[in-house]
């Protein structure tokens, strides 16, 4: 049997359940959801000597094949780029994104990243659940979006916060100008998010292939073709808000994909701007927010006509 190999067998306690949560859920494996099912995906994973489907149905007494390939030669160089640090102990961290920056490294982005940042400043410390391309992510917020992320430094850490994100028990709240004036002080949006099929490279509302998605609004101030909004995640689907915000007829002010780019911003102006989460190891309940950058003061002063 391959080192990297383990047999597991279904306790008849478990029978019915789906197999990749299962897995998921095993602590001697120590992967996510998302890591099950691209094993699944690569014939990583047999299921009674066979190619096992992601919601294969468990059987008491089944056995279960896992082989998780050695790790890559990690070819993501360490830089030392300056990080906005909020919080740090032995377990995580959560950092103040500038608008701008990458998350990960991805082609046309080699170096230059988050990731570059974090393994300096970690001095390669971070958890490996996620791949060499992006050791301690657990979540990601977009180029241009600008405020909290969280990053794992163990794979124990990951794994806890990672199951809750799963279950929708993050708390995100993110401030944003979007265009026109809301008629609501408050609202959700609950609208499906999947891939438009008229443009893979962006996100629409749609019920084909698609995942659930709830936003929460609120209303922070009305100008007279702007509105100054909170946004609450339910959910994390990719550009969820500017897919949601875009789907009620406002979208975000300077989105160059589901809007229209504004002179004097690069992207849209979206802060991510709280977060709060139970500790994944002490159990302790943390919640941290961000000021508003220079350039969303910026925006806000443009959109009420205090800038000419």
């Amino acid at each position: 049997m391959p080192e990297n190999e383990q047999i597991l067998t279904v306790p008849e306690e478990d029978a019915g359940k789906r197999l990749d949560a299962w897995l998921a859920a095993q602590e001697t494996l120590s992967l996510t959801r998302s890591a099950v099912q691209q094993l699944l995906e690569r014939g990583g994973i047999l299921y009674c000597g066979a190619p096992a489907k992601k919601n294969t149905k468990l059987r008491a007494g089944d056995r279960i094949s896992v082989t998780v390939p050695e790790p890559e030669e990690l070819h993501v160089e360490p830089q030392n780029i300056p990080l906005t640090v909020v919080y740090e102990d032995p377990e995580l961290l959560v950092v103040n994104k500038p608008k701008g920056m990458v998350v990960h490294p991805a082609p046309g982005h080699p170096d230059g990243t988050l990731v570059n940042a974090l393994l300096y400043h970690c001095a390669g410390g971070l958890s490996s659940i996620n791949g060499v391309i992006r050791p301690g992510i657990v979540h990601r917020i977009d180029r241009d979006t600008s405020g909290l992320l969280i990053v794992a430094k163990t794979d124990r850490a990951h794994l806890g916060l990672a199951e809750q994100i799963a279950s929708h028990s993050f708390t995100r709240a993110y401030e944003a100008v979007v265009c026109g004036r809301m008629k609501n002080e408050s609202g959700t949006v609950h609208a499906a998010i999947g891939r438009d099929p008229r443009d893979r490279q962006k996100m629409c509302v749609t019920e084909k292939n698609a995942k659930d998605a709830v936003t929460h609004y609120a209303v922070l101030a009305q100008f007279d073709r702007h509105t100054h909004v909170r946004c609450t995640l339910e959910t994390g689907r990719t550009h969820q808000i500017r897919v949601h915000m875009k789907y009620i007829g406002h979208p975000v002010y300077g989105d160059p994909v589901y809007g229209k780019p504004e002179k004097g911003i690069e992207g849209q102006c979206l802060h991510a701007k709280l977060i709060g989460f139970v500790h994944p190891v002490t159990g302790q309940y943390l919640e941290f927010e961000a000021p508003l950058p220079d350039y969303f003061e910026a925006v806000l002063r443009k959109v009420s006509h205090a800038l000419p």
